[in-house]
C-alpha cells in the first residue's frame, strides 16, 4: 500500500467542467477558461443523534418525513464518520478540514491553534459568503470567524429551543452571491425537555442494542424521540424557507447526524453508535433521487468537497479529501479507512482511544485498558439519569450487567466484523484467525498517528478548561 493511500491524502486534480447556462442565482467562476456552477451549500447538523433512528436509515420509533425529503430526492451515505465522538473536536474538523490533533480541539472544549485556517476563510477565496445560526462549539473567537445567523438556539443544554427562519431568509436572499450556511440545532443534546414525549409509546419501542431494556430507560427514550422530533421539524422549517426563497433547488442541502447519543456506548466511546453518522444530500441538478452510497466519509472530508463543488484547487494541507464525484453519483468510492479518536479529559479521566475502520472491520485500540472507564455525564453529573436506570437494572439482570462493565472495563485490542455484528457487540480481537487483519489495520493506525503527531496516552491529559457559557457569548469579528 502506497504511502499516499495509507494517510488518504489523495490530492486530485481538477476536472475541467464544461460551461453550462445556470440560473442568475448560481454562482459562477472561471476555471482554466470554462465556466462552472456554484450552487449554494445549507449543512444542517444535529447534536448527538443516534442515525439509527431516522426512518430513512430504518428507524421504527420515529418517523422523519422532513430528514426522509432529502434522502428520498438524493442520496443517503451509509458510512459516514465522525473521527471523535465529541461536539468540539468533531465540529472543528467539520469546519477545518484537518484531525484533531492537527486543529488542536483534541480533546473537547479545548480551545483550536491559533492561525488555524477555516472554512469561512477557504469559501471566501471561491467567492462563498459564509454563515452560522445556531449551536457555535467550538468556540475559539480568534479561529472560528463566522457570520453568527440569527434564529437558532446556541447553547446545546438549553432546556427549551424555540426558533425561527427569519435570519436564514435575509442571508440567503441578501445577494446573489453563493452562500454556505450551516444550521446547528441542539437536538438530540440532553437534557431531552424539548418537545412532546407524549407522542410515543414506550411499552412499543424498539430500543438500540446499546441499551439496557427497562421500563425506566423505555421513557427516557421518549423524550430523546421527542428531540428528534424537534430536529426533524427545524429541518422542515429550513427546506420551507428554501423553497419560497426560490433557492431549494440550486442549493446543495446536507444533513449530518453529528456523533452518536448521551448514552453509554454512544458518545465519548469509538464504538460504531459513537462515530456512525448520518449524511444526506439533495441537490436535483446533480444528485439522482434515492440514490444510497456507502463510501467511506469523514467529518474531515466536507470542507475539500465544497472547495472542490466551488472549482477549487485541491488543498494539500487538508487531511481530508474531496468525496464530490461520490455525492454526484461518479464513483462509489471515497477512501479506504476511517480513523477515530477520543481524548476522555476533561470528560472524565484520561483514557485514550484510537480506532481504523473500513466497509468491513473496525479495530478498537483502548490506550489504557487498566484503568476503569469514567464519564462525569453519566456517572457524577448525570443529566438525563441514564447511568443509574442501568446500574439499578445490572444488579438483577445479567444482560444490563454485560452492558455496565463493558462501558466501564475495555480490552487494550477490540475488533469487529461488520458485517456480521453491526452494533460491535462481539470482540473478535483473540480470535486467532484474524491477528493477521488486526496488525494490518494496527500498522495503518500507528503509521497515521504518527503522521499526525498523536503520541496516544500523553495527549489525554489535563488542560486549562475555558469557560464555555462566556466566551460564546463573546462577539465574532466579522
Amino acid at each position: 500500500m502506497s504511502v499516499n493511500n495509507m494517510y488518504h491524502r489523495t490530492f486530485f486534480k481538477l476536472t475541467t467542467l464544461t460551461a453550462t447556462v445556470v440560473p442568475a442565482s448560481y454562482g459562477v467562476a472561471a476555471t482554466n477558461d470554462k465556466q462552472v456552477d456554484r450552487p449554494n451549500i445549507v449543512v444542517i447538523v444535529a447534536d448527538d443523534l443516534l442515525s439509527s433512528e431516522l426512518s430513512c436509515y430504518g428507524g421504527q420509533n420515529i418517523e422523519t418525513p422532513n430528514i426522509d425529503r432529502i434522502a428520498t430526492e438524493g442520496v443517503r451515505f451509509t458510512q459516514n464518520y465522525a473521527s471523535t465522538a465529541m461536539s468540539a473536536p468533531v465540529r472543528a474538523s467539520m469546519y477545518t478540514g484537518l484531525y484533531p490533533m492537527r486543529h488542536g480541539t483534541y480533546q473537547n472544549h479545548k480551545l483550536s491553534f491559533d492561525g488555524t485556517k477555516t472554512v469561512n476563510e477557504y469559501m471566501k477565496e471561491e467567492g462563498y459568503r459564509v454563515g452560522r445560526t445556531g449551536k457555535d462549539h467550538p468556540v475559539t473567537p480568534s479561529v472560528y470567524k463566522f457570520e453568527e445567523i440569527p434564529g437558532f438556539t446556541r447553547n446545546c443544554v438549553a432546556a427549551k429551543a424555540p426558533y425561527h427562519v427569519n435570519g436564514i431568509r435575509e442571508f440567503i436572499t441578501r445577494n446573489d452571491d453563493p452562500f454556505l450556511l450551516y444550521v446547528c440545532s441542539i437536538h438530540p443534546h440532553v437534557p431531552w425537555t424539548w418537545g412532546n414525549p407524549d407522542e410515543f409509546d414506550p411499552d412499543k419501542l424498539i430500543l438500540p442494542n446499546i441499551c439496557v431494556d427497562t421500563p425506566q430507560m423505555r421513557k427516557v427514550f421518549t423524550r430523546y424521540l421527542a428531540e428528534i422530533r424537534a430536529l426533524d421539524n427545524e429541518v422542515g422549517s429550513v427546506l420551507q424557507v428554501l423553497a419560497e426563497s426560490d433557492k431549494l433547488d440550486n442549493t446543495i442541502v446536507l444533513f449530518l447526524g453529528e456523533q452518536g447519543p448521551q448514552l453509554p456506548g454512544g458518545k465519548w466511546t469509538n464504538w460504531y453508535p459513537g462515530v456512525h453518522s448520518a449524511l444526506l444530500a439533495r441537490y436535483p441538478d446533480k444528485i439522482a433521487a434515492g440514490r444510497v452510497s456507502h463510501a467511506i466519509v469523514q467529518y474531515e472530508d466536507l470542507l475539500p468537497t465544497f472547495i472542490d463543488i466551488a472549482g477549487g484547487e485541491p488543498r494539500p494541507e487538508l487531511d481530508g479529501i474531496s468525496f464530490k464525484k461520490a455525492l454526484f453519483g461518479e464513483s462509489e468510492h471515497a477512501r479506504d479507512y476511517a480513523y477515530g479518536i477520543h481524548n476522555n479529559f476533561p470528560e472524565g479521566n484520561p483514557y485514550p482511544i484510537r480506532s481504523i475502520r473500513n466497509e468491513r472491520y473496525a479495530l478498537i485500540w483502548n490506550l489504557t485498558p487498566e484503568v476503569p472507564y469514567h464519564e462525569k455525564h453519566y456517572m457524577k453529573e448525570p443529566l438525563s439519569g441514564v447511568w443509574s436506570i442501568w446500574k439499578t437494572a445490572a444488579n438483577k439482570d445479567l444482560g444490563a450487567k454485560r452492558l455496565v462493565n463493558r462501558f466501564v472495563h475495555r480490552p487494550e485490542f477490540e475488533f469487529y466484523d461488520l458485517k456480521k455484528d453491526p452494533w460491535e457487540m462481539n470482540n473478535l480481537a483473540k480470535k486467532a484467525k484474524y491477528r493477521p487483519r488486526i496488525q494490518e489495520m494496527k500498522d495503518l493506525l500507528e503509521a497515521w498517528m504518527q503522521q499526525q503527531g498523536d503520541r496516544g496516552a500523553e495527549v489525554d491529559i489535563p488542560f486549562q478548561v475555558i469557560d464555555y457559557a462566556t466566551i460564546s457569548k463573546q462577539p465574532h469579528k466579522n
